[in-house]
């Protein structure tokens, strides 16, 4: 198991993993029942490597076996989490646990204060997950606006804010966390 930065010849196949984990009919992740059409294309996912204080961590099972990956974007003193993407074939692996476990490490590295993520308010099994995991609902909700960029909507949607806190100003300068 390896857990390293994307890069742009990655693209076709975060492409693939992120429209198979969300609409692809299979998994406990898939909201194909919410949305139509597909999450992601290729320049969505470059755009998001390309974004400024942004990164892609991609799971890798072997050398070359992409299994998951995560996107994160620092703003200001929090870190946004999104696309959280696990072949739906691997899902319960432990692999979506992994990328979290990353991104809190990333956090840290950007001394950022917490985590933020959006997710579908209808998804309560995901919610549930998250929050099985250290996020809190903030108690803000926010409009999904998926249009063509994420899909069409099948019903009117609202997003949950979670976040995770991350310690990070110790008196010793080392970084610590609760989970």
């Amino acid at each position: 198991m390896l857990v390293t930065e994307a890069a742009i010849s990655d693209i076709p196949t975060l492409v693939r993993l992120v429209n198979l984990a969300y609409r692809g009919g299979e998994g406990w992740t898939d909201e194909s029942h919410l949305l139509a059409g597909r999450r992601t294309d290729e320049a969505g996912v470059e755009e998001l490597l390309k974004g400024p204080d942004s990164v892609i961590l991609k799971y890798l099972e072997s050398e070359s076996a992409l299994a998951g990956c995560v996107y994160l974007k620092r703003q200001e003193n929090k870190l946004y989490l999104g696309m959280l993407s696990v072949w739906p074939a691997r899902q319960g692996a432990g692999i979506g646990k992994a990328l979290l476990s990353a991104a809190v490490d990333y956090a840290r590295q950007k001394q950022c204060a917490c985590i933020r993520i959006t997710v579908i308010s209808v998804r309560h099994e995901l919610i549930a997950w998250y929050e099985r995991h250290g996020y809190r609902r903030t108690g803000e909700i926010e409009p999904f606006h998926a249009g063509e960029k994420f899909g069409i909507q099948k019903q009117p949607l609202q997003l949950v804010v979670l976040e995770r806190a991350i310690l990070t100003d110790h008196p010793t300068g080392v970084s610590g966390h609760r989970s």
